[in-house]
C-alpha cells in the first residue's frame, strides 16, 4: 500500500463513444493501480459539444482549472457533427487544452499488434512500429477562429512556423528516438514536411536540421509529405519516428492507424513540458454510441500485444434476403427473416463490456506476476 499522495487524473468523459470508452479505461487504471507503490485520484469534469449545446460552453473554466492542476488528464473523444460554432467549425475542447496547457507534442504511436488482421499482406507488416510526433500548438491549426473570408469569394487560412515551437517539438521527437532505440529501434527521425513548395516548411527543415546536430547518435532524415503517405503504404517498416506540422500530423497519424487495425487500437497523448493528456485517436462516432460496438483498447493503458486484447466479437450471421432460418443458440431459438431477427427477451452484455473484462483479466494476470510493464 503506498503511503505517497494519489496522482491527480482529471477524467473528461467527452461526448458519444467517448464515455464508453473511459467507462472501460478507468476500471482498469484501478487495477493497475492494485497493490502498486502509486495510486490515483479521478475526478470527473463536464466538457464537450453536448454540453456546449446545453450550456453554451464547451470547456468551463473549472475544467480547464481542474485539468491544469492535475498530474495527468484522461480525454474521452469529444465532437458532434450537428453540433457547431457559428463559423460552421467543430466543438473540438483538445484543440483549446492544447493552446492553454502548451501541448506541443502529439504523440501516436502505430505498432502492430500479434493476432490482429492487418490490412497489408507483406509480412513485414507485422514489423510496423512506429511514432508520428505532431506539432500541436500552431502550424495550420494557429488559424483555428482566425480564417478569414472575403466577400463569399475567397476564405483564407495562414500557417504559422515559429522557432520556439519547432525546436521544442524536433528536440522531443530526438529524445524519444533516443529512448526507442535503447530498446532496440533504430534511432531514426524523418523530418515530414513541403519544403520543396513553402518557405514556412523550408523553414521548419532548416530548424530540424539545427536541432538535429545536438544528437549524433539518431540518424536524421527528411521526406515530403505525399511521398511519406505513398511510403507509409509501401514500405511503413522502415520509419521510426516522424516528426511533423499539425495538419500533416493530424492526416498521417489517421493513416499509421489504418496500418495496425484501425482508429480502435490507436493511443495518443499530447504532451508538454508542464501537462499530458492521454486519450484515443478516435473521434465520438456519433453512429454508434450506446450500442456498446466501440473498441476500448486504444483507451487502455496496457501493453497490447496479446491477440486476446485485439480479438473482435465475431459477426453474427444473417439469413439471406428472402428467405427464413431458426437456429438454436444455446437454450435460445433465434428466428431470422429477411427484415428482423426475433429474439427471446433476456439482456445481453455489450461486446465493449467483454472486451474490457478481458482487459481487465489479462491486466489482473500480469499484476500477479509482477509484470507491470
Amino acid at each position: 500500500m503506498t503511503t505517497t499522495p494519489p496522482l491527480r487524473i482529471c477524467v473528461l468523459p467527452g461526448d458519444g463513444i467517448g464515455v464508453e470508452v473511459i467507462e472501460a479505461t478507468v476500471p482498469l487504471l484501478e487495477k493497475l493501480a492494485h497493490g502498486a507503490p502509486f495510486a490515483f485520484a479521478f475526478s470527473r469534469h463536464a466538457a464537450g459539444a453536448l454540453h456546449f449545446r446545453a450550456t453554451g460552453d464547451a470547456l468551463p473554466q473549472a475544467t480547464l482549472d481542474a485539468a491544469r492542476d492535475a498530474d495527468a488528464i484522461l480525454f474521452g473523444a469529444m465532437g458532434w457533427p450537428e453540433i457547431r460554432y457559428h463559423d460552421g467549425t467543430e466543438i473540438a475542447p483538445q484543440l483549446d487544452l492544447r493552446i492553454a496547457l502548451e501541448l506541443y507534442a502529439g504523440v501516436r504511436p502505430a505498432r502492430a499488434i500479434p493476432g490482429l488482421r492487418l490490412p497489408l499482406a507483406d509480412p513485414r507488416a507485422r514489423d510496423i512500429d512506429l511514432v508520428v510526433v505532431r506539432e500541436s500548438t500552431e502550424g495550420l491549426f494557429a488559424s483555428r477562429g482566425k480564417g478569414v473570408i472575403d466577400d463569399d469569394r475567397e476564405a483564407r487560412d495562414t500557417m504559422v512556423i515559429t522557432r520556439r515551437g519547432s525546436e521544442r517539438v524536433h528536440d522531443f521527437a530526438f529524445r524519444l528516438a533516443q529512448r526507442r532505440k535503447a530498446r532496440g529501434r533504430p534511432g531514426r527521425v524523418t523530418c515530414v514536411d513541403k519544403a520543396n513548395v513553402f518557405r514556412s516548411m523550408a523553414f521548419f527543415r532548416k530548424i530540424f536540421d539545427e536541432r538535429a546536430r545536438a544528437f549524433p547518435d539518431i540518424e536524421a532524415r527528411h521526406n515530403y509529405i505525399d511521398a511519406t503517405a505513398l511510403d507509409l503504404i509501401r514500405k511503413p517498416w522502415e520509419f521510426d519516428v516522424l516528426v511533423t506540422e499539425n495538419m500533416f500530423g493530424d492526416i498521417l497519424s489517421d493513416e499509421t492507424a489504418a496500418l495496425v487495425g484501425g482508429m480502435g487500437m490507436a493511443p495518443s497523448a499530447d504532451v508538454g513540458d508542464r501537462h499530458g493528456l492521454f486519450q484515443p485517436c478516435h473521434g465520438s462516432a456519433p453512429d454508434i454510441a450506446g450500442q456498446g460496438k466501440a473498441n476500448p483498447t486504444c483507451g487502455d493503458p496496457v501493453r497490447r500485444d496479446d491477440a486476446r486484447l485485439a480479438r473482435r466479437p465475431r459477426p453474427r450471421r444473417r439469413a439471406r434476403a428472402g428467405r427464413a432460418a431458426t437456429r438454436t443458440r444455446g437454450r435460445r431459438r433465434v428466428r431470422v427473416g429477411p427484415r428482423r431477427a426475433l429474439r427471446a427477451r433476456r439482456p445481453r452484455r455489450h461486446a465493449r463490456d467483454r472486451r474490457g473484462d478481458r482487459l481487465q483479466s489479462v491486466t489482473a494476470r500480469r499484476l500477479r506476476r509482477g509484470d507491470r510493464r
